[in-house]
């Protein structure tokens, strides 16, 4: 599991610095395998103001400049002429080298130097010398608006530096493979609040989504609850910025921004979700496209997305709809229905599989996912349709297009035992107030889940 700073201060106030983060999560109980500083782009590059501008004495050319870099003044020597004082400027501090250009071995670093008798403490920055673009008759100036003391990278919306932590979580902790399982912990130890993104504008009581697609579990014993949403009209691209670098410093390769969601909802709740072209699943009997969840046939083929053809068993769980078979379930999507250029409608799916099964099927074929690692080690049934209802909006940011109201959300739980919190606490033999005290405190509820037609309710840990 690989998680970055970055990425967890999004969900709790801490102020650690890297080493002491590394020192925290081992004693939280998780083997930091290793440890990596990401320079980032633009590193040593803010946003400075020019607080004034005058003449170079013995210069035609130059201007020195005093400029406030958002901790302080510093004086900088400039031989462009377009800039005044008032504007927003990016500036380079003293020893951070400019980005290499082509033909370049060595970069070129910014060293406080004496001209004319005035020490420049830095430089203020053409588009060219930044690689932004071939302009190098001036310096840039930037919106009126422009945070001083911003680094530049964050004013572009692209990455900036960044310490990636590559972690080992032990299997009885399968709450700690995703970013807000982690970050929950942090918040526990310092007593700050857990920020778990809310979906409040995603819910909708009115229900379309019934006349659009089916769902019918057929092996509820390996497959208890399968929630499936549907986004028409999206547009596949590439992903925002944000997204695409999130994933690409945890080691995730960016498809698309469909396929980048569910991946990036998979690391931040640890629910893995699979997203299919709505129109690449065959219809049933009513007309519906249908999704069926049901074992392998013995010696079924399926191509999975890597484009393998695979031989099955029937002790293998496969996502199919009334004509074949479309995911090899908690491991792979198929290749028959998979989101491509073209694809306009899309339906998500987030499931519970029982570990036991998926680990079985992952080892038979010699095929490990992000998925089935964590399937293997148990999800959490409860956050299934908050993950949905995440994916959905993340789709909605990067790739536009229309939620269906509602939800098909199959849920079969016979036999099904969830330890929750008020278990926990009678397992520890602790009070009713402390284990409050302490769900509270790492922002988790105990949510009763009823179900009327089986007459049974429990209580699991949700993160909404």
């Amino acid at each position: 599991m690989k998680v970055t700073l970055s990425w967890l201060k999004q969900y709790v106030d801490f102020n650690w610095s890297p080493e002491e983060l590394a020192e925290r999560l081992t004693m939280l109980g998780l083997e930091v395998e290793g440890v990596q500083r990401l320079g980032g782009e633009f590193e040593g590059v803010v946003v400075a103001q020019v607080l004034a501008k005058d003449k170079v004495a013995g210069s035609d050319k130059l201007s020195v400049n005093r400029v406030h870099d958002g901790t302080g003044e510093r004086t900088i020597i400039c031989g462009a002429p377009n800039h005044q004082p008032g504007d927003k400027v990016a500036l380079i501090l003293p020893n951070f080298a400019l980005p290499l250009k082509a033909g370049e071995k060595e970069p070129f670093v910014i060293k406080e130097r004496k001209v004319f008798g005035v020490v420049s403490q830095g430089m203020m920055c053409s588009k060219k010398e930044l690689g932004l673009g071939e302009d190098s008759d001036g310096i840039i100036i930037l919106p009126p608006d422009a945070k001083v003391g911003q680094p530049f990278a964050e004013h572009l919306g692209r990455a900036g530096s960044d310490v990636v932590y590559d972690l080992e979580v032990t299997p009885n902790r399968p709450d700690l493979n995703s970013v807000i399982g982690i970050a929950r912990e942090i918040a526990a130890v310092t007593g700050n609040a857990l920020k778990v993104p809310s979906v409040s504008g995603i819910q909708n009581p009115e229900s379309r989504i019934q006349n659009l697609v089916a769902v019918r579990l057929d092996e509820p014993e390996l497959c208890p609850r399968y929630t499936a949403r549907v986004v028409t009209g999206v547009k596949v691209g590439p992903s925002p910025d944000w997204l695409r670098q999130t994933l690409e410093k945890v080691g995730i390769r960016s498809i698309s921004n469909v396929v980048d969601v569910t991946n990036f909802v998979m690391l931040e709740t640890g629910q893995p979700l699979h997203a299919f072209d709505y129109h690449l699943i065959a219809k049933g009997a009513d007309g519906k496209p249908t999704i069926v969840v049901r074992r392998a046939a013995a010696g079924e083929k399926f191509t999975t997305l890597d484009n393998q053809e695979r031989t099955l068993t029937s002790d293998m769980l496969l996502i199919a709809d009334e004509q074949k078979g479309i995911a090899l379930a908690g491991v792979m999507g198929g290749a028959n229905t998979e989101i491509r250029d073209d694809t306009r409608d899309v339906l998500i799916e987030s499931a519970y599989f029982a570990p036991t099964n998926i680990r079985r099927t992952s080892k038979a074929l010699g095929l490990r996912s992000e998925s089935s690692y964590r399937f293997e080690r148990g999800c959490d049934i409860g956050i299934a349709d908050y993950a949905s209802q995440r994916a959905a909006q993340l789709i909605l940011e990067t790739a536009g297009g229309t939620l269906v109201p509602g939800v098909v959300d199959a849920f079969r739980a016979e036999g099904l035992k969830i330890f929750g919190p008020t278990q926990a606490a009678a397992q520890l033999e602790s009070s009713k107030d402390f284990a409050k005290r302490f769900m509270t405190r790492q922002d988790r509820k105990s949510t009763r889940l009823n179900s009327s037609h089986l007459g049974i309710s429990y209580a699991v840990f949700c993160l909404k």
